[in-house]
């Protein structure tokens, strides 16, 4: 039989046409929460916040980090987790949360979710957007170790327990001074992390507004480092005076969020002057790498 009757009729096939898997850089934009979760998910080592979720009265709190780095959990109480800090991910951090969040509200206590769904097709399951009260805040706190883990008077054992000692031993103290905005003990030095919601464009030229006029520091004892980029928001990041203690920076903190908040409003009807663009060429090469 020659090529020409051999040839096969039209295909036909039942599978769904491919989704392309896209990189999500902002997965947490439109939340209010965003900052917070940017922490969370970024520096803070131990601390929770109850979520809001839409249209149910359900109980999830939000982890850092789980025991044995989990996506989320049901304590032997019932309580439920899904966690923040874990060691696999997708294009989307969000997506996996979503999913996450689906699975522990079916859950039973004593169920782990070792790893987040990474493989189900892009675009399937639910984002933490379509989950939440995108208007919602969190509130955050924060832990001195990672006791949360267990229900009260519970004792550690197995894996757990190996897990919560290693947990414990890693935490580097923090405390909370604001929205997205923390001091952190890392190492020999002290640092103010701070998660903020503008674009990078629009918050580069207000901290060259100050830096300019010399009012980018929290008060004597700090220095403005740089910053780093974390899910699409940029992270300022200032020195402090280690023998100080987190307090004494929060009236600090909150001046120059105060001076912050007046350099942006002024960007509406004064661009930057000459002083100032090359203050912001300044800031822009002292990008930082988190370690």
């Amino acid at each position: 039989m020659g090529k020409g009757g051999r040839k096969k009729g039209p295909k036909t096939t039942d599978r769904k046409p491919k989704v392309r898997d896209v990189f999500v850089g902002q997965p947490f934009e439109g939340l209010a929460a965003e900052p917070e979760l940017i922490a969370l998910r970024e520096f803070v080592p131990s601390a929770t916040a109850k979520l809001t979720l839409a249209g149910s009265d359900k109980k999830v709190t939000l982890g850092t980090v789980l025991p044995m780095a989990a996506a989320a959990f049901v304590r032997s109480d019932g309580e439920a987790f899904i966690g923040m800090q874990v060691q696999t991910r997708s294009s989307d951090i969000s997506r996996d949360l979503g999913r996450a969040l689906k699975w522990v509200l079916d859950a039973k206590p004593g169920d782990v979710l070792a790893v987040p769904d990474t493989l189900s097709e892009p675009g399937e399951g639910e984002r933490l957007q379509d989950l939440l009260v995108t208007e919602a805040e969190l509130d955050v706190e924060l832990h001195q170790d990672f006791a949360w883990w267990l229900p009260e008077d519970a004792d550690a054992s197995g894996e757990v327990a190996l897990s919560l000692e290693r947990a414990n031993s890693a935490i580097m103290p923090t405390e909370r001074l604001g929205t997205g905005s923390y001091w952190v003990l890392a190492g020999e030095k002290a640092h103010l992390r701070w998660v903020r919601p503008e674009s990078e464009n629009l918050l580069l030229q207000a901290l060259a507004r100050l830096s300019a006029a010399g009012e980018i520091g929290l008060g004597e004892g700090s220095r403005y480092a740089g910053s780093f980029r974390a899910h699409g928001l940029l992270v300022p990041v200032w020195d402090l005076d280690t023998e100080a203690h987190a307090r004494e920076w929060a009236d600090g903190a909150a001046q120059l969020g105060t001076r912050l908040e007046g350099a942006l409003k002024s960007l509406d009807t004064e661009p930057l002057n000459a002083t100032e663009r090359r203050s912001r060429d300044g800031l822009i090469g002292r990008q930082l790498t988190l370690r």
